[in-house]
């Protein structure tokens, strides 16, 4: 609770309004009442308003100063279904389509985020990664100048020693399969400036491998340390205050005593706050470790690189997880054009 408590302090400061696709879920609805219960902003949840309201009889959650929107009976609707329509007319898409879209709950969130009527959109507690990132893409869409859109988790481990106070940045693990030398090299740039952003603190970043320099030779090692000669190299052009080392091992990237045992002359071995997986395999399966074996609080995935804050978050998150993520993804709407600054403020279906 550490890091996420300073989070919220810094939320209640600016609050936002953050929109729950999944409304008729509980851990939703759970969520959003301690988002407005600690003074966070405006939780919004979209659903079938008898249900929502059935929902939470249920679970004895008062509605007052939650949001609650049925996308099929919105008076934005015929709106959203324009604007989506005139994205996506030129392919072939017709308005009743563009109209049963959006009466998808994710669609119409991610057309909320994009028309300015919400901050950011948390989703993923009852959906697939799939079925949350279509939307978003399509609509949302990534962030100028932003080659790939990925996701990080932010763990809180009970060991201080790690990471920075025992938080842990981990991507991606959430969305790009195989990433290419140069996907590689934007994921660990756009970490970092997440991680500098929610902690104010130098990144130390540890692009991680089975190898630690040269121990071992295979083609995949050979991307990573060419994606950490490229992240360097960026860092320096966006004039982005972090360090970027790799490949290394994740023992010899968390624990002094091995980097030292490997002679390793390094700002970031034995310290990094930052951890970029070679691939998808690695990276999920070792961020659900860390949360199960590890009983680390996890928040995420937070996606990155999009035009607007959003996040995927795992179907197991519980409500306290998901708080969490909403918190985070409103403390990135207060400074999302420092985060992204060519990021575009139009709206969908605006003429460029």
């Amino acid at each position: 609770m550490r890091f996420i408590g300073g989070v919220i302090e810094k939320l209640q400061r600016h609050p936002k309004r953050v929109v729950f696709p999944e409304g008729e879920e509980p851990r939703i609805l759970q969520a959003a009442r301690q988002f407005h219960a600690l003074r966070l902003g405006a939780p919004i949840v979209l659903g079938n308003q008898a249900k929502v309201k059935q929902t939470a009889e249920g679970l004895n959650i008062p509605l007052d100063g939650i949001r609650v929107i049925d996308p099929a009976a919105s008076e934005e609707m015929e709106n959203f279904a324009r604007r989506y329509h005139a994205l996506y007319r030129d392919k072939g898409i017709r308005a009743t389509e563009a109209r049963e879209a959006l009466l998808q709950p994710n669609f119409f969130g991610a057309m909320m985020v994009a028309m300015h009527q919400a901050d950011g959109v948390v989703s993923g507690a009852a959906h697939t990664t799939a079925s949350v990132l279509r939307p978003l893409l399509q609509i949302v869409k990534a962030a100028p100048g932003m080659a790939t859109v990925s996701s990080c988790m932010v763990m809180e481990v009970e060991d201080t020693r790690l990471g920075e106070n025992g938080v842990l940045f981990m991507a991606d693990c959430g969305v790009v399969p195989d990433p290419t030398v140069e996907e590689l090299a934007g994921i660990a740039i756009a970490t970092a400036q997440l991680a500098r952003h929610l902690l104010n603190v130098r990144p130390r970043v540890a692009l991680l491998s089975f190898s630690t320099k040269g121990s071992a030779s295979h083609p995949s090692v050979g991307k990573v340390q060419a994606a950490t000669a490229m992240a360097k190299f960026k860092a320096e052009q966006l004039l982005l205050e972090a360090d970027f080392d790799g490949e290394l091992q994740v023992d010899a990237a968390l624990v002094p005593e091995i980097a030292e045992r490997k002679s390793l002359d390094s700002k970031i071995a034995g310290r990094a706050n930052v951890l970029i997986f070679p691939e998808l395999n690695s990276g999920n399966i070792a961020s659900k470790l860390v949360r199960l074996v590890g009983h680390a609080n996890a928040y995420g995935h937070i996606l990155i690189g999009l035009n607007r804050p959003a996040a995927d978050v795992t179907r197991g998150s519980n409500a306290h997880d998901i708080l969490g993520v909403a918190a985070i993804i409103g403390v990135q709407a207060t400074d999302y054009l420092k985060l992204y600054p060519s990021a575009d403020t139009r709206l969908p279906g605006d003429e460029p």
